[in-house]
Protein backbone atom coordinates (compact mmCIF):
# COMPACT_ATOMS: atom_id res chain seq x y z
CA UNK A 1 0.00 0.00 0.00
CA UNK A 2 1.22 3.04 -0.67
CA UNK A 3 1.78 6.40 1.68
CA UNK A 4 -1.41 8.17 0.15
CA UNK A 5 -3.16 5.16 0.58
CA UNK A 6 -2.06 4.63 3.93
CA UNK A 7 -2.85 7.83 5.29
CA UNK A 8 -6.76 8.44 3.25
CA UNK A 9 -9.43 7.90 5.57
CA UNK A 10 -10.69 4.44 6.06
CA UNK A 11 -14.02 5.08 6.84
CA UNK A 12 -15.73 8.43 7.19
CA UNK A 13 -19.08 10.23 7.59
CA UNK A 14 -20.78 13.84 6.46
CA UNK A 15 -23.77 15.45 7.51
CA UNK A 16 -25.18 11.47 8.56
CA UNK A 17 -28.66 11.53 10.18
CA UNK A 18 -30.41 8.81 11.22
CA UNK A 19 -34.40 8.39 12.62
CA UNK A 20 -35.96 5.76 14.28
CA UNK A 21 -39.61 5.17 14.50
CA UNK A 22 -41.02 3.76 17.91
CA UNK A 23 -44.66 3.68 17.73
CA UNK A 24 -46.03 6.71 16.80
CA UNK A 25 -42.98 8.38 18.11
CA UNK A 26 -40.18 9.34 15.80
CA UNK A 27 -36.65 9.24 17.58
CA UNK A 28 -33.69 11.31 16.21
CA UNK A 29 -30.68 8.89 16.77
CA UNK A 30 -28.24 10.98 14.94
CA UNK A 31 -28.14 14.65 13.93
CA UNK A 32 -25.56 15.71 11.22
CA UNK A 33 -22.53 13.73 12.16
CA UNK A 34 -19.19 14.28 10.83
CA UNK A 35 -16.25 11.77 11.35
CA UNK A 36 -13.36 10.30 9.98
CA UNK A 37 -10.74 7.76 11.08
CA UNK A 38 -7.71 7.20 9.90
CA UNK A 39 -5.60 3.81 9.32
CA UNK A 40 -4.63 2.12 12.69
CA UNK A 41 -6.21 5.06 14.72
CA UNK A 42 -8.34 3.39 17.89
CA UNK A 43 -11.34 5.39 18.17
CA UNK A 44 -13.69 5.87 21.00
CA UNK A 45 -16.90 6.64 21.61
CA UNK A 46 -18.45 7.37 24.56
CA UNK A 47 -21.71 9.29 25.80
CA UNK A 48 -24.56 7.76 27.85
CA UNK A 49 -27.12 4.90 26.86
CA UNK A 50 -29.54 6.39 23.90
CA UNK A 51 -26.81 8.66 22.91
CA UNK A 52 -26.55 7.41 19.49
CA UNK A 53 -23.32 5.11 19.93
CA UNK A 54 -24.79 1.75 18.16
CA UNK A 55 -25.73 3.70 15.11
CA UNK A 56 -22.51 5.22 14.20
CA UNK A 57 -21.15 1.17 14.77
CA UNK A 58 -24.26 0.02 12.76
CA UNK A 59 -24.05 2.70 9.79
CA UNK A 60 -19.72 2.40 9.78
CA UNK A 61 -20.35 -0.83 9.59
CA UNK A 62 -22.85 -0.92 6.90
CA UNK A 63 -25.77 -2.67 8.80
CA UNK A 64 -28.14 0.24 8.88
CA UNK A 65 -28.14 3.47 6.18
CA UNK A 66 -28.70 6.91 6.89
CA UNK A 67 -32.07 9.08 6.26
CA UNK A 68 -29.32 11.89 4.78
CA UNK A 69 -25.48 12.58 4.74
CA UNK A 70 -23.26 10.22 3.35
CA UNK A 71 -20.74 7.08 4.16
CA UNK A 72 -17.76 6.72 2.61
CA UNK A 73 -15.43 3.38 2.70
CA UNK A 74 -11.65 3.85 1.93
CA UNK A 75 -12.94 6.33 -0.18
CA UNK A 76 -15.90 4.61 -1.57
CA UNK A 77 -19.53 6.00 -1.19
CA UNK A 78 -21.69 2.60 0.16
CA UNK A 79 -25.30 4.67 -0.38
CA UNK A 80 -26.87 3.36 -3.17
CA UNK A 81 -25.32 -0.48 -2.72
CA UNK A 82 -27.80 -3.27 -3.16
CA UNK A 83 -27.95 -5.77 0.05
CA UNK A 84 -25.82 -7.78 -1.95
CA UNK A 85 -22.79 -5.64 -2.69
CA UNK A 86 -23.35 -4.45 0.84
CA UNK A 87 -22.68 -7.72 2.49
CA UNK A 88 -19.79 -8.68 0.48
CA UNK A 89 -18.29 -5.39 1.36
CA UNK A 90 -18.58 -6.34 5.00
CA UNK A 91 -17.43 -9.89 4.54
CA UNK A 92 -14.00 -8.74 2.95
CA UNK A 93 -13.56 -4.98 4.60
CA UNK A 94 -14.78 -5.47 7.81
CA UNK A 95 -14.24 -7.03 10.96
CA UNK A 96 -16.64 -7.13 14.48
CA UNK A 97 -15.72 -7.83 18.01
CA UNK A 98 -18.38 -8.20 20.27
CA UNK A 99 -19.03 -7.66 24.17
CA UNK A 100 -20.14 -11.45 24.43
CA UNK A 101 -17.32 -12.51 21.87
CA UNK A 102 -20.03 -14.28 19.19
CA UNK A 103 -17.59 -17.61 19.12
CA UNK A 104 -19.17 -21.09 17.55
CA UNK A 105 -19.03 -22.69 20.31
CA UNK A 106 -18.69 -26.07 18.21
CA UNK A 107 -15.75 -24.77 16.42
CA UNK A 108 -11.99 -25.32 17.67
CA UNK A 109 -10.76 -22.18 17.56
CA UNK A 110 -8.56 -22.68 14.81
CA UNK A 111 -11.71 -22.86 12.83
CA UNK A 112 -13.51 -20.25 14.63
CA UNK A 113 -10.62 -17.85 13.46
CA UNK A 114 -10.56 -19.70 9.66
CA UNK A 115 -14.44 -18.90 9.57
CA UNK A 116 -14.13 -15.62 7.40
CA UNK A 117 -11.74 -16.76 6.04
CA UNK A 118 -13.94 -19.48 4.57
CA UNK A 119 -16.64 -17.60 3.71
CA UNK A 120 -14.74 -15.77 1.29
CA UNK A 121 -13.44 -18.98 -0.38
CA UNK A 122 -9.51 -18.08 0.39
CA UNK A 123 -7.95 -21.59 -0.66
CA UNK A 124 -7.44 -23.82 2.54
CA UNK A 125 -3.03 -23.98 2.57
CA UNK A 126 -3.63 -19.88 2.68
CA UNK A 127 -5.95 -20.32 5.14
CA UNK A 128 -4.17 -22.27 7.43
CA UNK A 129 -1.12 -20.21 7.30
CA UNK A 130 -3.19 -16.85 8.05
CA UNK A 131 -5.16 -18.81 10.98
CA UNK A 132 -1.82 -19.69 12.44
CA UNK A 133 -0.33 -16.68 12.19
CA UNK A 134 -2.86 -14.89 13.59
CA UNK A 135 -3.51 -16.69 16.62
CA UNK A 136 0.07 -16.64 17.47
CA UNK A 137 -0.01 -12.73 17.05
CA UNK A 138 -2.26 -12.90 20.10
CA UNK A 139 -0.46 -15.45 21.71
CA UNK A 140 -3.20 -18.44 21.49
CA UNK A 141 -1.24 -21.01 18.89
CA UNK A 142 -1.03 -23.53 21.74
CA UNK A 143 -4.68 -23.21 21.70
CA UNK A 144 -5.87 -24.25 18.07
CA UNK A 145 -7.89 -27.19 18.62
CA UNK A 146 -9.60 -26.13 22.04
CA UNK A 147 -13.26 -25.00 22.13
CA UNK A 148 -14.11 -21.34 23.37
CA UNK A 149 -15.77 -22.87 26.30
CA UNK A 150 -12.27 -24.60 27.70
CA UNK A 151 -10.55 -20.98 27.69
CA UNK A 152 -11.41 -17.79 29.50
CA UNK A 153 -12.72 -14.39 28.92
CA UNK A 154 -9.68 -12.40 28.02
CA UNK A 155 -8.38 -15.96 25.90
CA UNK A 156 -12.30 -15.51 23.79
CA UNK A 157 -11.88 -11.99 23.11
CA UNK A 158 -8.01 -12.71 22.09
CA UNK A 159 -10.42 -15.26 19.55
CA UNK A 160 -12.27 -12.82 18.55
CA UNK A 161 -9.97 -10.06 17.90
CA UNK A 162 -8.06 -12.99 15.56
CA UNK A 163 -11.11 -13.55 13.78
CA UNK A 164 -11.77 -9.78 12.81
CA UNK A 165 -8.11 -9.28 11.74
CA UNK A 166 -7.79 -12.61 9.43
CA UNK A 167 -9.10 -11.26 6.41
CA UNK A 168 -7.13 -8.21 6.92
CA UNK A 169 -9.81 -5.61 7.26
CA UNK A 170 -9.91 -1.98 6.71
CA UNK A 171 -12.09 -1.56 9.56
CA UNK A 172 -12.97 -3.25 12.88
CA UNK A 173 -16.19 -2.15 14.99
CA UNK A 174 -15.84 -3.23 18.19
CA UNK A 175 -19.37 -3.02 20.51
CA UNK A 176 -18.16 -2.62 24.19
CA UNK A 177 -15.31 -5.22 23.88
CA UNK A 178 -14.12 -4.93 27.40
CA UNK A 179 -17.61 -4.88 29.23
CA UNK A 180 -17.55 -8.64 30.27
CA UNK A 181 -13.41 -8.45 31.01
CA UNK A 182 -11.84 -7.32 34.67
CA UNK A 183 -9.24 -5.20 35.13
CA UNK A 184 -6.18 -6.81 34.04
CA UNK A 185 -7.63 -8.90 31.28
CA UNK A 186 -9.02 -5.97 29.61
CA UNK A 187 -6.10 -4.43 30.04
CA UNK A 188 -4.24 -7.05 28.02
CA UNK A 189 -7.19 -6.89 25.47
CA UNK A 190 -6.99 -3.24 24.72
CA UNK A 191 -2.85 -3.48 24.63
CA UNK A 192 -3.57 -6.42 21.72
CA UNK A 193 -5.95 -4.44 20.00
CA UNK A 194 -3.87 -1.35 19.80
CA UNK A 195 -0.60 -3.56 18.97
CA UNK A 196 -2.44 -5.36 16.25
CA UNK A 197 -4.56 -2.16 14.51
CA UNK A 198 -1.11 -0.33 14.84
CA UNK A 199 0.95 -3.24 13.28
CA UNK A 200 -1.71 -4.43 10.95
CA UNK A 201 -3.50 -0.90 9.57
CA UNK A 202 -6.90 -1.46 11.14
CA UNK A 203 -8.67 1.12 12.22
CA UNK A 204 -10.91 0.20 15.33
CA UNK A 205 -14.23 2.43 16.31
CA UNK A 206 -15.36 1.26 19.66
CA UNK A 207 -18.06 2.24 21.91
CA UNK A 208 -17.51 2.04 24.80
CA UNK A 209 -18.10 3.28 29.02
CA UNK A 210 -15.12 1.72 29.74
CA UNK A 211 -12.77 4.61 31.17
CA UNK A 212 -9.92 2.20 31.11
CA UNK A 213 -10.29 1.82 26.87
CA UNK A 214 -10.78 5.94 26.63
CA UNK A 215 -7.56 6.16 28.80
CA UNK A 216 -5.78 3.98 25.68
CA UNK A 217 -7.09 5.12 22.69
CA UNK A 218 -5.69 7.43 20.24
CA UNK A 219 -8.96 9.62 20.18
CA UNK A 220 -12.35 10.07 22.42
CA UNK A 221 -15.08 11.26 20.79
CA UNK A 222 -18.32 11.94 22.87
CA UNK A 223 -21.96 11.64 22.01
CA UNK A 224 -24.87 13.37 23.11
CA UNK A 225 -28.65 13.33 21.76
CA UNK A 226 -27.43 12.29 18.59
CA UNK A 227 -24.56 14.89 18.11
CA UNK A 228 -21.06 13.78 18.33
CA UNK A 229 -18.29 16.74 20.07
Amino acid sequence: MNAAAQSAPVVEMHGVHKTYRLGAHTIAALRGVDLCVRPGELLALTGPSGSGKSTVLNLCGLIDTPDRGDILLHGRAVQGLDEEARTLLRRDALGFVFQSFNLVPVMTVAENVAYPLFLARVPPAERRARVQAELAAVGLQDHAHHRPDALSGGQRQRVAIARALVKRPRLVIADEPTASLDSRTADQVLDLMRERGHAEGAAFVMATHDSRLTARCDRVLNLLDGCLS
